[in-house]
C-alpha cells in the first residue's frame, strides 16, 4: 500500500513576487478611544447600583428590604 503524504508537506515555501523585497509596517496605537470605554463602564457600574436600591426600596415596603424596612 503506497504511503500517503501530510498536506503541509505538499506545500512549498514561494519567494515573494516583488523579488525578495519586504516593506517595513509600523503598527501604532490610537489613543483616543479610551474615554469611551472608561465612560461606559462607569455608567453601566452606577445603573446596576441604581437599580439594586430600586428593587431593594420596592422590597422594603413588603419588609423583606436589606436596607429599606417598612
Amino acid at each position: 500500500m503506497a504511503k500517503s503524504t501530510a498536506r503541509s508537506a505538499k506545500t512549498e515555501k514561494k519567494a515573494p513576487a516583488r523579488g525578495g523585497r519586504t516593506t517595513a509596517v509600523e503598527v501604532v496605537e490610537e489613543g483616543g478611544d479610551n474615554g469611551v470605554d472608561a465612560a461606559t463602564a462607569i455608567v453601566t457600574a452606577v445603573v446596576l447600583i441604581v437599580a439594586i436600591v430600586m428593587v431593594d426600596h420596592e422590597l422594603g415596603a413588603l419588609g423583606a428590604g436589606l436596607f429599606f424596612k417598612g
